[in-house]
């Protein structure tokens, strides 16, 4: 078992050579992989770079000739994620590290993310104080700001390398995390701020039937986790709640996770029950990151960081015309609960999003696009517990667990 410490060591050398012996003095065996391109390597690689690109379909000789970095660092990215999934099938990566600026994270992390979730993964990034979905996606990467380039030893960067080298080999020599729930089934809920009480009593249900519930924060990143796992074969069934998500996708929100939004329960055919909350709203940043194009329409601060706005009658019946057909495309027991009362804390009666009017076009579109999938009516609002219980008992039912 061992750890891949992923790194151009044309620009990179001296400090994977650092990081690695750090890891062989804390006894973690290393495989040094050079994703470099261009320039000499300044320290010897355990996997060359030739090894990578050929990993990759391609040479090294053939990407000297390119001479475009945009498509060595595409090709080195492929070839690391390959080779790492190999081996990883073999039953020889403890954990997978990397560390470079912005080619060199893109590379590291694309192999990371051929990895299952567990396996440990660490990436120190002039990047990583910013903006990261793009490397981590859906995947369980730990990103360490590096604070200075990565240029050279000096005070800054022997501790910050020095400290990531000492937490991933924490990481791979911990003892493996107990198992003793394996046996449980899995199921997966969403949920938003707004839909809080609706999954806390779902949660309750299924746990007291002793399912095993796992909840994903519907933030964009949590819906592309939940889809990825759902693929994997990790869950035995789902229940959807909060379908907010597909509402940033089709509006233009900072929150998507991205066109396949509640496609994987449907296409793997294990039992969902899916609703509608937080549909009423899309998220954007604070009140100045509006764009201007929504000027005039109903906004509401959440905080001084989210501001939400509401989804017209039109967007209302594209939402719902949209999960009905993905529901009905499914090859698994499904259902759709609708909460006619409102789909989130702040619509419904007094509160700023209340609009029946809106409500009812998401309504009429899901009912009209579901085809065979059996579309329940509750009059109550999504909050209420006496939905939360209908839902997941309801799941429960599909998945042939007693209550």
């Amino acid at each position: 078992m061992t750890v891949f410490l992923i790194a151009t060591l044309d620009t990179k050398g001296p400090e994977a050579e650092f990081v690695r012996e750090r890891l062989q003095d804390a006894g973690v065996d290393v495989a040094l992989v050079d994703t470099g391109c261009m320039g000499t390597p300044r320290a010897q690689a355990d996997l060359p770079r030739e090894t990578v690109f050929e990993a990759a379909g391609t040479t090294l000789a053939e990407m000297r000739g390119q001479g475009d970095r945009a498509v060595a660092v595409d090709a080195a990215a492929l070839g690391a994620a390959a080779l790492v999934a190999e081996a990883h099938a073999d039953g020889r990566v403890s954990g997978v590290m990397g560390l470079g600026g912005s080619a060199g994270t893109v590379i590291a992390t694309s192999a990371m993310r051929a990895l299952p979730l567990g396996v440990p993964k660490l990436m120190i990034s002039t990047l990583a104080s910013g903006n990261t979905r793009p490397f981590v996606r859906a995947s369980d990467i730990l990103m360490a700001n590096s604070v200075v380039d990565i240029l050279g030893l000096n005070k800054i960067s022997r501790a910050v390398l020095g400290n990531a080298a000492a937490a991933m080999a924490g990481m791979v020599q911990a003892a493996p995390v107990g198992k003793e729930r394996e046996e449980r089934p899995r199921v997966a809920i969403t949920m938003f701020g707004v839909t809080t009480p609706c999954v806390e009593r779902a949660k309750e249900v299924l746990e007291d039937a002793g399912v095993d519930v796992v909840v994903f924060h519907a933030t964009g990143t949590g819906g592309e986790a939940l889809e990825s796992l759902i693929r994997e074969g990790f869950f035995a069934g789902v229940l959807d709640l909060t379908t907010t998500e597909l509402a940033d996708e089709l509006v233009g929100g900072i929150l998507s996770a991205g066109p396949t939004r509640l496609t994987a329960a449907a296409e793997s055919g294990i039992p969902q029950v899916v609703s509608v909350g937080a549909t009423d709203m899309v998220n954007f940043g604070a009140r100045e990151s509006v764009p201007s194009r929504f000027e005039g329409r109903l906004l509401h601060a959440h905080n001084a960081e989210v501001t939400l706005m509401r989804t017209t009658d039109a967007e209302c019946a594209a939402l719902g015309a949209e999960i009905g057909r993905k529901m009905a495309a499914g090859e698994g027991p499904s259902e759709v609960h609708l909460p006619l009362r409102g789909v989130s804390a702040i619509d419904q009666e007094g509160q700023p999003f209340d609009d029946a009017g809106a409500r009812e076009a998401l309504f009429r579109a899901v009912r009209d696009h579901a085809g065979p999938v059996q579309v329940i009516e509750h009059d109550l609002h999504i909050n209420d517990p006496t939905f939360a219980e209908a839902a997941a008992l309801a799941l429960l039912a599909l998945m042939k667990i007693s209550q």
